[in-house]
């Protein structure tokens, strides 16, 4: 498989329509920049088309749902962390601002955060936090779930802080949110509804003379089944309700994948937070990517001008870890 450098530089700007994704990390408040460190999720279709970054992942089995379509991309930048230093993610749906909507009102569901050494391997991904139902309502209500009412709610900001004394190196935080407001039926079953996952992945640096290493974790995929109570879930399920059900209804939430692990700091509150870098907005974008095509144009606003070209794309995850090439132009 072939893609030039342009195109891969393309991928990595723009944002007209997104569902949502890491725009940012602030290490102990301060913020790094916009996309710094952040394996940017590709476009899913042509602006005119209403393309957008994140086109959710449904596919159990797809390596997309490590770190989202393009994952295996590296940023040309890494965050440099130590152990007990406190990041929080910036998740936004159009542009980096505290007027954003983060995510859709309707896309109710947990938020999970993992952590990997870069590049990930079999059974690497360790779970250090979760969140899902913390507060329980009835019919027609969702309740109260993670996605909505903690991380829309409060900016878009998700935290969590780096393990006491982990060894330093090079890793992965893979953070997630997961919709159900069509997942009352697997993506296996019904193709058109399913969960949606959102996994975004941002590259860390640990440093300093820690020696924690990471206990054995899970894969992705292959941490998630369609078997799981925690992917097919129902969360307007009621026994109210007149629907025809072949399970009944649930009203506690298990949250999927593993337990968190026993390493991971019990506390993942927020801290002030400075002020945000410029620049807040990407800039218009010509590339996207749809069922492995990946396109080229040029455009001026909304009108195309040239298609340049396509190519097709699949994920290539390198066993070693290779520093990331330097970008001469980032938006």
């Amino acid at each position: 498989m072939y893609i030039s450098a342009a195109i891969l530089l393309s991928l990595l700007q723009g944002q007209v329509r997104a569902h949502t994704f890491i725009w940012g990390v602030f290490v102990n408040g301060v913020d790094q920049g916009l996309f710094k460190g952040v394996r940017i999720p590709a476009y899913n279709g042509a602006p005119g088309a209403g393309g957008y970054n994140n086109s959710p992942v449904k596919n159990l089995t797809s390596i997309d749902l490590r770190c989202n379509v393009m994952g295996d991309i590296q940023a040309p930048d890494t965050i440099k962390v130590a152990p007990g230093d406190n990041l929080t993610f910036d998740w936004h749906h159009d542009f980096r601002s505290g007027s954003d909507d983060v995510i859709a009102e309707s896309h109710h569901g947990p938020s999970l955060i993992y952590i990997s050494p870069d590049p990930p391997t079999e059974n690497s991904f360790v779970k250090l936090w979760h969140e899902g139902l913390y507060e329980e309502s009835t019919f027609p209500s969702p309740g109260k779930w993670s996605t909505t009412s903690d991380i829309a709610k409060n900016g878009g900001h998700m935290n969590i802080r780096i393990p006491a004394d982990l060894k330093a190196g090079h890793y992965l935080i893979r953070a997630e949110m997961i919709a159900f407001h069509e997942g009352e039926v697997s993506f296996l079953k019904n193709p058109i509804r399913g969960a949606q996952f959102y996994p975004n992945c941002v590259q860390i640096e640990v440093t300093g003379d820690g020696t924690v290493e990471l206990p054995e974790g899970v894969s992705f995929p292959g941490a998630y089944s369609y078997d799981d109570p925690g992917i097919v879930y129902d969360i307007y399920c009621s026994t109210d309700t007149k629907k025809t059900r072949t399970t009944a209804c649930t009203t506690t939430y298990p949250i999927p994948g593993p337990t968190v692990w026993s390493g991971a700091w019990a506390e993942t509150t927020g801290v002030p937070l400075g002020g945000v870098s410029a620049p807040t907005r990407a800039t218009p974008w010509s590339t996207w990517i749809k069922n492995s095509v990946v396109t080229s144009a040029t455009f001026t606003d909304t009108k195309f001008l040239t298609t340049m070209g396509t190519s097709t794309y699949e994920a290539s995850w390198s066993s070693t870890y290779q520093t990331p090439a330097p970008a001469t132009k980032r938006w």
